[in-house]
């Protein structure tokens, strides 16, 4: 017969219940992209029209280990996010910002950036809102 979670809890002592809530928060602070979208009740078909791919696509990136930096953070921002990348070392940890104009380009660097040649086909106008796609590598 099933218990009453809060019978259970009640009977933990105060040590196991500090650590029992320890490793929940651990779990949810480390998550895979496709836990992350379930954990913000996103669909992958919602974030494929979000992103404009396909929702084959969203699963594959998803399971994907080596991938863009740029393409991780259009994913994580069309989940509502930001990206933000730590080294971390034994001495403490450092938030990397050489990313940052990826994240947030600057008007004056969307600005600067030269231009591409206008094209007439409408398909081609629209590929720039796809992610890049990571190459592989052997």
């Amino acid at each position: 017969m099933a218990k009453n979670f809060k019978e259970l809890r009640g009977k933990m002592s105060p040590e196991s219940r500090a650590r029992a809530e320890a490793r929940a928060e651990q779990m949810i602070k480390d998550m895979a992209l496709d836990e992350l979208r379930a954990a913000r009740n996103l669909t992958q078909e919602h974030l494929a029209k979000v992103w404009n791919v396909s929702q084959g696509f969203i699963s594959q990136f998803e399971h994907r280990a080596d991938m863009y930096v740029s393409t991780l953070g259009d994913f994580i921002k069309a989940m509502g996010g930001r990206l933000e990348i730590h080294a971390v070392f034994p001495d403490g940890d450092v938030r990397l910002t050489t990313f940052d104009a990826l994240a947030n380009p600057k008007t004056e660097e969307i600005a600067a950036a030269p231009k591409k040649a206008e094209k007439s086909d409408t398909k081609a106008d629209t590929n720039h809102a796809k992610p890049r796609r990571a190459r592989r590598v052997a």
